[in-house]
C-alpha cells in the first residue's frame, strides 16, 4: 500500500514530463473512464482536461497529436496480460535477455517488478506525450541520444524532493537513502497504484458469473448469449480479461498522423507490423479488455467510433461501417496548425484499399433489437465500485 501511494502522488504529478506541465492524469483521468475521452489525444504543451483539453498556444503549443487513442487503464495489473499497447510493442520476451521485448531493447533497466512497471517508463520518453521537443528540456534531449537516457533525469527530480525521497525509502526495501532511487521505483510505485486503483472485478456479469443470477436484466441475458454464440464477439473477447491479446484486423477508418515507422513516407498506422516487421501484421491491433468499456468511448485504437453502438456494428459488418464513416464521427479538438493532415490519408486510394480489403472479421446479421440487447450487455461490464477507488483524485491535482 505505501508503494501504491507514492505512486498514486506521482500518477497525477507533472515532474515527470519534460517540461514539467503534464502528469499521466491528463491522458488517463477517472472522469474520463481513466482515458482522456478524444479519438486522439492532447499531449505535450496542451492545456486542460479531457474532451475541453486545447493544444496550447505560443512556442508551448502541440506539434502533433497523439498518433493512438488513449486506452483504459482497467486491470492492468492482471498477471495474465502479457502484451501490452495497440500494437504489442511491450510484451512477455526474453528477446533481449532481460525478459521483456520493449523499445528500450537491452537498454531496459533491471528491477521492474511487472509489465505494467515497464508500460509505464515509456510516455516519460515520448515525444509528444510527456517528454517535450527536442532542444526543449534536458529529458528529451537525453532520450533523443538514447531512450534509456531520460530516465535518470526524472528520477533525480524525484529523489531530490523531500517528500518523494523520503516516501520511497519508506515504502520500497532496496533502497536505504534517496540517493540510490532510480526510475525502477518510480515506475513499480506507477504500477503498484494502477493495480490497486483500477482493478475492477465486481459488475452484474462478474456478479453473475459468481452466481447471482439477477445481477443481469433479461436484456442483458440476451445480449451475453449474443457475445457467446451468434455475434461471435467471443472469438476474440475470451477469457478472464475478455481479450484474446491477440492483434486483428478490423478495416477501422484511419486518420490523424499515425504511428508511422521509420521510413513511411507518409501519415499512416499499420498497426502490428510497425513492431514486427511481418507484412501480415499489417494493419491489425490487438484485441481490447473490456472491463469498464462502458466508460472509455471513443472506441477502436484511434477512436474512430464515438460510441458502443456504432462501434459494435462496425464489428458486424465492417464494409458498410467504413464507407457509412464520416469525420464527424472523430472527437478531435480544433488544431487549426494540424488539420490539414487530420484526413489527408484519405486522398491516398492505394492506402485506403489496403484498409478497406484487410478485415480478419466476416459480417454477422443482427436485429436492431439484438444489437441493442449486445450494447445492454456490454454496459453490464461496468464496475459497480468504480466511483469509490481506493485513492482517487487527489486535492492538488491541477488540470
Amino acid at each position: 500500500m505505501k508503494q501504491a501511494a507514492v505512486g498514486h502522488q506521482l500518477f497525477y504529478d507533472p515532474v515527470l514530463s519534460g517540461n514539467q506541465n503534464i502528469s499521466c492524469a491528463h491522458c488517463h483521468h477517472p472522469d474520463f473512464g481513466t482515458s482522456d475521452g478524444l479519438s486522439l489525444g492532447i499531449g505535450e504543451g496542451g492545456e486542460g482536461l479531457g474532451p475541453e483539453r486545447t493544444p496550447g498556444k505560443g512556442r508551448h503549443k502541440i506539434r502533433k497529436r497523439i498518433p493512438r487513442n488513449s486506452p483504459g487503464l482497467w486491470n492492468l495489473g492482471a498477471k495474465e496480460i502479457h502484451t501490452l499497447f495497440h500494437d504489442g510493442r511491450l510484451s512477455h520476451s526474453d528477446v533481449y535477455g532481460n525478459g521483456i521485448n520493449s523499445p528500450a531493447q537491452e537498454w531496459l533497466p533491471k528491477g521492474l517488478n511487472s509489465l505494467l512497471a515497464a508500460q509505464a517508463l515509456f510516455p516519460l520518453t515520448a515525444q509528444f506525450e510527456m517528454a517535450g521537443n527536442v532542444a526543449e528540456n534536458e529529458v528529451t534531449g537525453a532520450v533523443h541520444d538514447r531512450i534509456d537516457k531520460g530516465w535518470p533525469i526524472i528520477a533525480k527530480r524525484v529523489r531530490t524532493d523531500p517528500l518523494y525521497g523520503q516516501a520511497i525509502v519508506e515504502a520500497f526495501d532496496d533502497v536505504d537513502t534517496p540517493n540510490e532511487i532510480t526510475i525502477v521505483q518510480v515506475v513499480n510505485a506507477l504500477a503498484a497504484f494502477m493495480a490497486l486503483e483500477w482493478r475492477s472485478t465486481d459488475s452484474p456479469f462478474d456478479q453473475y458469473l459468481s452466481g447471482d443470477t439477477t445481477a443481469l436484466s433479461p436484456k442483458q441475458k440476451k445480449g451475453m448469449d449474443l457475445f457467446y454464440s451468434k455475434a461471435k464477439c467471443a472469438t476474440c473477447h475470451s477469457g478472464p480479461l475478455m481479450s484474446d491479446q491477440k492483434f486483428h484486423a478490423l478495416s477501422i477508418p484511419p486518420f490523424g498522423p499515425g504511428r508511422t515507422r521509420q521510413w513511411d513516407p507518409y501519415a499512416r498506422d499499420v498497426g502490428r507490423m510497425g513492431e514486427s516487421n511481418r507484412l501480415e501484421d499489417a494493419y491489425r491491433f490487438r484485441t481490447p479488455m473490456l472491463r469498464n468499456v462502458a466508460l472509455t468511448a471513443p472506441y477502436g485504437h484511434n477512436g474512430a467510433f464515438p460510441d458502443l453502438e456504432s462501434v459494435v456494428r462496425h464489428h458486424l459488418d465492417p464494409a458498410v461501417s467504413f464507407e457509412n464513416w464520416a469525420e464527424y464521427d472523430a472527437n478531435l479538438p480544433p488544431v487549426p496548425w494540424l488539420q490539414g493532415a487530420d484526413f489527408i490519408i484519405w486522398q491516398d486510394k492505394l492506402e485506403m484499399q489496403r484498409v478497406r480489403s484487410t478485415v480478419d472479421i466476416r459480417p454477422v446479421t443482427l436485429s436492431d433489437e439484438e444489437i441493442g440487447n449486445l450494447v445492454a450487455f456490454l454496459y453490464a461490464l461496468t464496475g459497480t465500485s468504480v466511483e469509490e477507488p481506493p485513492f482517487g483524485v487527489p486535492d492538488g491535482f491541477q488540470p
